[in-house]
């Protein structure tokens, strides 16, 4: 079994993936618009036709990170809360710092990357779209 991380936007979906795909160093799969499907492109309006209806970003291994746009017409509400981190677990205490720096651009520090009482150094943080992630690099022999 694998988990991948799904994320809903109002409507900047292609902007959060390309800013997520820069940062991490890797290349987005093709971005698929309501337009694109045919069924769909139906009942979709017009100004609506545009958004991102999937769209994903390969990571290592087996791993997605995937999202789409909600549509309103479809009475989608998007509520940002505090119930959802993605967790990157990183190779090197440099990978981590990029990351963080990198992520968090824009955003808002919730814990600045440091050396944690669990052997673990971490940090945790909003970016710039909402979106909450956990950066964690676990020191070798521990």
């Amino acid at each position: 079994m694998k988990a991948n991380t799904y994320l809903n936007f109002a409507g900047n979906t292609e902007e959060a993936f390309r800013f997520y795909a820069d940062a991490l160093g890797v290349e987005l799969t093709d971005i698929v618009r309501f337009e694109d499907m045919p069924t769909e492109g139906e009942s979709i309006p017009e100004h609506e036709q545009e958004k991102v209806m999937h769209v994903g970003l390969p990571l290592d291994g087996d791993q997605t990170l995937m999202g789409s746009d909600i549509l309103e017409s479809q009475e989608h509400e998007l509520v940002v809360g505090n119930n959802t981190y993605i967790s990157l677990h990183v190779d090197s205490k440099e990978e981590a710092d990029r990351l963080f720096a990198a992520l968090s651009e824009g955003g808002e520090a919730e814990m600045e990357m440091a050396d944690m009482p669990w052997g673990d150094y971490w940090g945790s943080f909003s970016d710039r779209f909402g979106v909450q992630w956990m950066i964690s690099y676990t020191y070798s022999g521990q």
